[in-house]
């Protein structure tokens, strides 16, 4: 997924400084100014209530022709000016200018870098939010969209994190060889920052090692390139970093990773231990490890990737069998279903994506009795409920888990049963 990133707020003058040149956001009134009259399109401003988050985490406004527009930076309940940005048949993009009557919830972001626009890194975007807020509302998502699937969906309340800032084991970052920071998400421009609050103290000072060695020519982009990509992460140096090359997935928050593993051990306790388990996305093993634990005996873990599936291998975990598949490839889905028809229990962890895959999955003849789905995404994890439930497969419940706090992200741990 994505990398998210902020920075801290800091005490110096030189910090104040940095807050007043890169806060260029919306003003803050009391009281409301008769909205401005322009042409009814792009560039119109207008008053508006927020009357829901979308998916992306943005505010959703009404135009005064209908059409929704999204706005970033403003939260559910706020009365806001809009300036139109952008407007399509259906919706449209809004630019947040005033804030007319704020949100009990709203808080001074903690970061001088925070914010919407180009020059600004808007990894963290709720981070103007306090932290009960975001999780109450990513709470209510996860029930509407469950409520949307099922009359009596079992939605767990949410877990979480420990530690709203301080959290982030991973993250990428972007340099050209001068500036080094985050790209957000739908920007091609790089945000320069010199800290970031939500990276672990060790990825902190990783990042200011890194900044200690620019200017570096090593890192001029290509002429293809926009910038160079530097994976850190807790396990290496400033001097050990990933120039250009993604490091083997895992989860970026150790603590929420950890309350994951938690459900999947207590999910499996009362399952027969004979029972053959099929692991998809495995990984170099973080889910596996937890079901080898439980006592399993005949457990095959599929991954795509080559490197993964070694490293799992090197740790020879009993009754595991480390097998490389393509999950992306129907015909090598099939065959992998085909091979591993006698599975009972299926324990998967997509990307973002969701099932690429689907041949065999849903059919209803499969001896599938137990699914264990751990999603990074609501709308595939949803689309793929729907086929689960066309097959057969009840929702037993849902475990919410906050895996990165200041962001709209929310992680889904589900357990499905075929009577």
């Amino acid at each position: 997924m994505a990398t998210q990133g902020s920075a801290q707020a800091r005490q110096s003058g030189e910090g104040e400084r940095l807050v007043a040149q890169k806060r260029s956001g919306p003003r803050f009134i009391t009281g409301r100014r008769p909205p401005e009259r322009g042409p009814s399109g792009i560039g119109q401003v207008f008053e508006a209530q927020v009357i829901s988050l979308a998916e992306t985490g943005n505010a959703v406004v009404e135009h005064p022709d209908g059409r929704r527009l999204f706005v970033a930076g403003a939260w559910l309940g706020e009365r806001i000016r809009v300036r139109v940005k952008e407007l399509k048949s259906q919706y449209g993009i809004g630019e947040l200018v005033e804030v007319l009557e704020a949100s009990p919830s709203r808080i001074e972001p903690p970061c001088p870098f925070h914010g919407f626009a180009a020059n600004q890194c808007g990894g963290c975007p709720w981070m103007f939010v306090d932290y009960p807020a975001q999780v109450e509302a990513k709470q209510q998502r996860v029930e509407q969209a469950m409520q949307r699937l099922t009359a009596s969906p079992r939605v767990l309340p949410i877990i979480p994190a420990p530690q709203p800032l301080g959290y982030r084991m991973r993250a990428q970052l972007k340099t050209d060889g001068r500036e080094l920071g985050f790209v957000a998400n739908g920007q091609r421009q790089l945000a320069a920052v010199d800290d970031c609050l939500v990276l672990t103290e060790h990825n902190r000072a990783t990042l200011q090692t890194l900044r200690q060695s620019l200017p570096n020519t090593a890192w001029t982009p290509g002429r293809k390139q926009d910038w160079v990509t530097l994976d850190i992460d807790e396990s290496v140096s400033g001097k050990d970093v990933s120039v250009n090359k993604r490091l083997p997935f895992q989860q970026a928050n150790r603590q929420q990773n950890d309350a994951m593993r938690v459900w999947l051990s207590r999910q499996l306790q009362a399952l027969p231990r004979e029972l053959p388990v099929l692991e998809l996305f495995a990984g170099s093993g973080n889910f596996t490890e937890v079901i080898a634990a439980a006592g399993f005996t005949s457990i095959t873990a599929v991954e795509v990737v080559d490197e993964a599936i070694a490293a799992l291998a090197a740790r020879a975990l009993p009754g595991v069998t480390p097998v490389t598949c393509d999950l992306f490839d129907e015909n090598a889905f099939a065959g992998l279903l085909q091979r591993q028809r006698a599975a009972e229990i299926l324990v998967l962890d997509p990307p973002r994506d969701g099932l690429k895959c689907r041949s065999g999955l849903f059919d209803r003849r499969s001896r599938l009795r137990k699914i264990f789905y751990i999603s990074c995404d609501l709308a595939t994890f949803t689309r793929d409920l729907r086929d689960f439930f066309a097959a057969g497969y009840q929702l037993e419940e849902v475990q919410p888990v906050d895996l990165f706090p200041q962001t709209p992200h929310v992680e889904l741990l589900a357990h499905l049963r075929r009577p």
